[in-house]
């Protein structure tokens, strides 16, 4: 069995040429992606031994999505086989000052029918050290909720450590629970936090005086928040939180923030300038604070180790942060000239 285990929804990612409004032209780009799956690819990319566990329909669609995955190296093994749809999530690609949109399409998804008893977690976690879940697999339905809280708890039972990035999905809690009515508890199962200043807010329900429209972060009230999320939820070691400059649809200032028994750690900074794809950028942050985690002792260099990453991530196209561990390293160290490799 593998070593890091994520758990949730992926889903078929139509998203427009180039950076067309939807039905500009009768061409999308046709791709998979998903914050958990995203983060499984990634963990392979660095050379770790991860496994994704969803459910998917047991049609051509499916088995497309399927070998996608696996062609990174991730264990799919564990993923059932029911339900008669995969979710389906459009992007249109903003520019400027035109933001990027998402419209979803995943209602009565396979995962998001799943539901307490339909994973043998004893089998699932036979080995494993990690497990890594987000808040949107709870909010999809009651039952994948329910499936998300057996989960973490068996995590525990088997002493794998959980993270959870805490994202905070507007459109998607639509089954009469709110946000922190379901995470507030999930949350207590949890070991290593991850987050933007939103998802503390709408997911747990922690006020912030923070400011993100003005495109300046104040690094102050980050670092209040942090310990403010450590003295609401002790079982948290770490608690990571992303710094997103918003200038425009193309060009965001990228850091971010880590809290745990050491004190507070700021991360290098990063502008980015000509931004390719945004989506499964957070994602691309987990993983690689996830990775550095487990390939550093010093919580600051896996701080910058995903800080990297996940700036490496909006120079690529699609959800899944197609890059190498020795190409993150050598942005960490300094090497972000872009020059030709020859």
């Amino acid at each position: 069995m593998a070593d890091f285990i994520t758990l949730g929804e992926i889903m078929l990612r139509l998203r427009t040429n180039a950076h067309e409004r939807f039905f500009q032209s009768p061409n999308f780009e046709a791709t998979f992606g998903g914050g958990e799956a995203n983060v499984a690819v990634a963990l392979a990319n660095y050379g770790l031994d991860a496994a994704f566990v969803t459910a998917l329909p047991d049609n051509d669609i499916g088995e497309a999505c399927i070998r996608e995955i696996r062609s990174f190296g991730v264990d799919t093994s564990m993923i059932r086989r029911s339900g008669s749809r995969i979710g389906i999530y459009f992007l249109e690609t903003g520019s400027n000052q035109r933001a990027s949109k998402v419209i979803y399409d995943r209602a009565n998804s396979s995962i998001a029918e799943c539901g307490a008893g339909d994973f043998n977690w004893s089998e699932i976690y036979k080995g494993a050290k990690w497990l890594h879940i987000t808040g949107i697999t709870p909010a999809l339905s009651q039952s994948a909720a329910d499936m998300s809280m057996e989960a973490v708890k068996a995590a525990k039972e088997h002493g794998v450590t959980v993270s959870c990035d805490f994202n905070f999905r507007g459109k998607l809690w639509k089954y009469g629970k709110t946000a922190p009515e379901v995470m507030t508890d999930l949350v207590k199962y949890v070991d290593i936090g991850i987050a933007n200043e939103e998802d503390c807010q709408k997911s747990l329900g922690i006020t912030a005086d923070i400011d993100v429209e003005s495109g300046k972060l104040d690094t102050t009230k980050y670092e209040a928040l942090s310990m403010r999320m450590m003295e609401i939820f002790p079982n948290l070691s770490v608690m990571a939180i992303t710094l997103r400059e918003s200038h425009s649809a193309d060009r965001n200032g990228w850091s971010a923030c880590l809290r745990d028994d050491s004190g507070f750690h700021l991360s290098k900074h990063y502008e980015l300038t000509d931004i390719v794809d945004r989506v499964g950028g957070g994602d691309s942050f987990a993983s690689g604070l996830i990775a550095g985690l487990n390939l550093y002792s010093d919580r600051a260099d896996a701080l910058n180790f995903a800080v990297a990453a996940s700036a490496l991530k909006h120079t690529i196209s699609g959800d899944f942060n197609r890059v190498s561990r020795d190409e993150v390293i050598k942005l960490m160290d300094g090497d972000g000239s872009g020059r030709v490799q020859r």
